[in-house]
């Protein structure tokens, strides 16, 4: 996903180009680290999620020296202040949105989430400038909680129906796969995901009120 985002994003060439590559990758490590750890256990359902992600997306054998990275930070304190103000600046919105998602997917591996994870996530997403709405839109595809279809609606339970129906209209456009197409096929497939989600909500709610 973000392998191909990044090169999306890259103007450089040669060695320096395979360096900024490289810083990315890492600060992406940062933040894989600090969720990993957030509820005092690295587990191997977590581990396996992220050695497939990079192998997907910058090869095999790179994948094999940033894990190696990745088991370095494990040990240390992290600035995820740093890295996400870097990220909010030289990473376009719609992608800093896909990056929370992937963190979700590395909490979620286990198949259940910590709040220690979704509050450490909350502090990056704040730090890489997510509006609550879109972040509580993101958590809600992973955390079900009672009313999740209206968070990732962004409205409240008690919204009327032209409310959410103006709302969904919003997302729709917010989020359609088209926007973020040209940043590589793992990003759009992304973006289909959370767009599946949000129409899954919209039709879930529409069942429940009868919404035509």
């Amino acid at each position: 996903m973000f392998g191909s985002m990044y090169d999306g994003m890259n103007k450089g060439s040669g060695a320096y180009g395979e360096t900024r590559q490289g810083d990315f990758a890492v600060s992406l490590l940062v933040l894989t680290a600090a969720v990993m750890k957030a509820d005092g256990s690295v587990k191997k359902s977590e581990l396996n999620y992220v050695k497939e992600f990079y192998r997907a997306n910058f090869g095999a054998e790179k994948a094999g020296e940033y894990i190696k990275i990745l088991g370095e930070l494990l040990k240390q304190q992290l600035d995820v202040q740093q890295v996400g103000l870097q990220i909010r600046q030289h990473m376009d919105y719609s992608a800093r949105m896909m990056l929370v998602q992937y963190l979700f997917g590395i909490s979620h591996a286990d198949g259940s989430i910590h709040l220690q994870e979704i509050d450490i996530i909350r502090t990056i997403s704040g730090y890489m400038g997510i509006n609550p709405n879109d972040f509580e839109s993101i958590k809600a595809m992973f955390v079900k909680e009672i009313g999740s279809a209206y968070k990732i609606l962004e409205v409240s339970t008690d919204a009327s129906d032209e409310e959410i129906k103006h709302s969904y209209r919003e997302l729709a456009k917010k989020y359609h796969p088209d926007k973020v197409a040209h940043l590589g096929e793992e990003v759009k497939q992304a973006a289909e995901e959370k767009f599946t989600k949000l129409n899954a909500a919209y039709e879930a709610i529409k069942e429940e009120r009868g919404i035509n």
